[in-house]
């Protein structure tokens, strides 16, 4: 979707994409606006509550059953488990995509750790897929004259044309680009904990056979999963840049973090948005990296 200033201004319904990596602040960009006229629709949020709810507390109970006082609980039905999924609170969603590598330490196998990427991807696409319905909904529903679609970080990487469609034909698409600074931080909060993340399969076959050479490691098992997503991330930041730039160049606009560190308030956020409508030419423009 594309927009003049004047348009977006006068959008009696607004409805907004924000993509970028996680931990760029879309989700603290979007609790600044009034709760009250915006509906907050986190992909995420959805993904873990919809669509891998089911194989997220298998593998909760599967956890659960290594313990011999819950198994017999569990097997008695004398206890349940559920997760308690929010929108500030993923860790079921993030638990389940797991990291590769020792078991020991909590890793997956190579063939477990994809076909969790394979669910995460399909559920991903789905919930980009139901924006759609949730602008109606929100609207028709809960009364909610706005609504924002808080998307995940890896959705860049979908590769899902009727997916983007959806995205491009019902909402404006704004791309955080990170600048050095921002993507240097991101970095850091990667390697001082780092977290389990999406790849496509690709990319992760080609990045998992240079990470086993240069480290001389013959098995999967051989892998500390944290330090293999430490060395993992700066090269997915770098792989993921210009698919993002794409998105933005051919269905949105971009904006860069550093203005919207400095965004305050919904007054503030429009006026972000507006001014990125009213320089369409930046959308071309990439990054200048030494």
């Amino acid at each position: 979707m594309h927009l003049t200033p004047r348009e977006f201004s006068k959008w009696e319904h607004k409805a907004i994409t924000l993509l970028g990596m996680s931990g760029i602040g879309k989700t603290t960009l979007a609790n600044k606006l009034p709760k009250t006229e915006w509906f907050h629709y986190s992909a995420d949020y959805r993904i873990g509550t919809k669509y891998l709810e089911e194989p997220i507390l298998d593998n909760i109970k599967k956890q659960a059953m290594k313990v011999d006082f819950l198994r017999d609980l569990l097997r008695t039905d004398s206890i349940y488990i559920c997760s308690n999924i929010t929108v500030h609170n993923l860790a079921p969603v993030s638990t389940f995509l797991g990291k590769i590598g020792d078991h020991t330490k909590d890793g997956l196998s190579l063939q477990e750790f994809k076909e969790r990427q394979r669910l995460h991807h399909e559920a991903e696409i789905a919930a980009m897929k139901d924006v759609g319905p949730f602008i109606a909904k929100a609207r028709e529903i809960y009364g909610y004259d706005h609504f924002l679609n808080d998307a995940g970080g890896s959705v860049c990487e979908l590769k899902d044309e009727q997916a983007i469609r959806c995205l491009a034909d019902n909402t404006l698409i704004i791309y955080i680009r990170a600048d050095e600074e921002m993507e240097n931080t991101l970095i850091q909060r990667a390697i001082d904990s780092p977290k389990p993340l999406y790849y496509q399969e690709h990319f992760l076959d080609e990045k998992l056979g240079d990470y086993m050479r240069g480290e001389g490691i013959v098995e999967i098992d051989d892998i500390d999963p944290d330090k293999f997503v430490r060395w993992m991330f700066p090269k997915l930041v770098e792989h993921r840049r210009p698919l993002y730039q794409a998105l933005a160049d051919q269905h949105g606009y971009t904006v860069e973090s550093s203005d919207v560190e400095k965004v305050r308030d919904e007054a503030d956020i429009l006026e972000l948005i507006g001014n990125a409508l009213d320089k369409p030419e930046k959308r071309n423009l990439s990054v200048n990296r030494a």
